[in-house]
C-alpha cells in the first residue's frame, strides 16, 4: 500500500465508494456504493481509471488533503461552482471536471458548489483499501467496508496504487455536465401500486415534494402531499432495491437509496429507475422532486439511451488546451460575409 494523501480535515462527510458490493442481498448486506454512479463514473474517467476503482464521496463539505506521495493526479466532479483549491499556487483554482497533477507537500481543499448534494473525488489508479465482499465502499451503519467502515477522520493516511502520476496535459470534459436539477424524476408504479387509493396515485404524478434535511444515504425522505392507502400500510416484508418508493404510516414518501436496507415491510407505490437515480442522488435536502410514470420498457429505453449519453461524454474528454477553441461554436458561426469575386 503506497501512502498518496493524508487528511487534513475531512469535510462533513466523506467516505471511500465503488461501484457497490452486489450479490450478497440475499444475506441482508445493502448494496452501498456511491449515490450519484454517473459522478462517480465521470471522475474516474477523466483520470484514466478502469471502471471499479475506489473514489471519495463527498458530501456536506469538502476535505482538505495534503500530497505525501510523490504526486498525484486528481478530478473532482461536483457542481459547476466546485473545484480544488491550492495553496501556494498561481492557478489556485481548479474548477470540477478537470485534471491536475498535485506535487509532494501541496494542500488540496475541495471546495463544493450548492448545487450537486454529492461530489466524487477520484485519484489516477484508485485509492487502495482492503476489499470486502468483493467491494471498497464503505457502508458506515454495520462499519465496514472503505476506510474502517467510517467516514474520513483528521490525520487519516489514504493509500493508492500508485506513487507517483507521470507528468501529461491536464485533460477536461468538451461540455459541462448538466445536473439536470428541474428533471422530473420517472418512475415505474409498483410493486404494490394497488395499496393506494386512486388519489394517492394522481397525488404521487401531479404534486410536488421536497426533499427532508433529515434524508441519507439509506434513504431521501420527502416532503408534500400524502399518499393514502387503501387500508393497512403493512405488507409482509419482500424484497428491497435502489430506487424504491416506500410510504409508512406518515404517508409521506421514502426514496431508498444506496445503503438502504434489503427488505421492507412497507408498501412501495412506485420505483425509480435506474437512469434517474444519480439525477435524483445529486439533489439534497430543500430541492424539489417531481415524478412522471413510465413503462418497464420505456424505462429499459431511456437506461440504454443513458449509457449511450455517457459513453459519448467519455469518449469527448479533450486535452485542456483544445478548450481554447470551441470547434462547436465556430461551426455555428457565419464566419464567411461579403465575399467578392477577386478575378480582374
Amino acid at each position: 500500500m503506497i501512502p498518496v494523501l493524508k487528511v487534513i480535515a475531512p469535510g462533513f462527510h466523506t467516505t471511500i465508494q465503488d461501484e457497490g458490493r452486489r450479490g450478497f442481498q440475499h444475506v441482508g448486506v445493502p448494496v452501498s456504493g456511491a449515490l450519484d454512479r454517473n459522478g462517480y463514473l465521470l471522475s474516474n474517467a477523466l483520470v484514466g481509471n478502469a471502471p471499479g476503482a475506489a473514489c471519495l464521496e463527498i458530501i456536506g463539505t469538502g476535505p482538505e488533503l495534503e500530497v505525501v506521495g510523490a504526486s498525484v493526479r486528481v478530478a473532482l466532479i461536483g457542481s459547476a461552482g466546485g473545484g480544488l483549491e491550492i495553496a501556494g499556487r498561481d492557478d489556485a483554482f481548479v474548477g470540477s471536471g478537470r485534471t491536475v497533477r498535485l506535487a509532494r507537500g501541496e494542500i488540496a481543499r475541495v471546495r463544493l458548489g450548492g448545487d450537486a448534494f454529492c461530489s466524487y473525488l477520484a485519484i489516477e489508479a484508485g485509492f487502495d483499501v482492503p476489499l470486502c465482499l468483493n467491494s471498497r465502499s464503505t457502508y458506515t451503519r454495520a462499519r465496514f467496508g472503505g476506510f474502517s467502515g467510517r467516514p474520513l477522520q483528521g490525520g487519516d493516511m489514504l493509500h493508492g496504487f500508485a506513487d507517483d502520476a507521470a507528468s501529461r496535459e491536464e485533460v477536461t470534459f468538451s461540455a459541462p455536465r448538466d445536473l439536470a436539477l428541474d428533471q422530473p424524476i420517472r418512475v415505474v408504479l409498483g410493486p404494490q401500486d394497488d395499496y393506494f387509493t386512486a388519489l394517492a396515485i394522481e397525488e404521487l404524478l401531479q404534486g410536488s415534494y421536497i426533499i427532508s434535511p433529515a434524508s441519507d444515504r439509506m434513504g431521501f425522505r420527502l416532503a408534500g402531499p400524502e399518499l393514502e392507502h387503501k387500508s393497512d400500510y403493512n405488507i409482509v416484508s419482500d424484497s428491497i432495491v435502489g430506487g424504491s418508493i416506500q410510504v409508512p404510516g406518515s404517508k409521506l414518501p421514502i426514496i431508498l437509496m444506496a445503503d438502504a436496507q434489503t427488505t421492507g415491510g412497507y408498501p412501495k407505490i412506485a420505483t425509480v429507475i435506474s437512469a434517474d437515480l444519480p439525477v435524483l442522488a445529486v439533489r439534497g435536502g430543500g430541492r424539489t422532486v417531481r415524478f412522471q410514470a413510465v413503462s418497464r420498457e420505456d424505462a429499459e429505453r431511456i437506461s440504454r439511451a443513458e449509457h449511450q449519453r455517457l459513453t459519448k461524454m467519455i469518449q469527448d474528454i479533450r486535452p485542456e488546451s483544445s478548450k481554447l477553441i470551441s470547434l462547436e461554436a465556430l461551426y455555428h458561426q457565419n464566419l464567411i460575409d461579403g465575399v467578392v469575386d477577386a478575378k480582374v
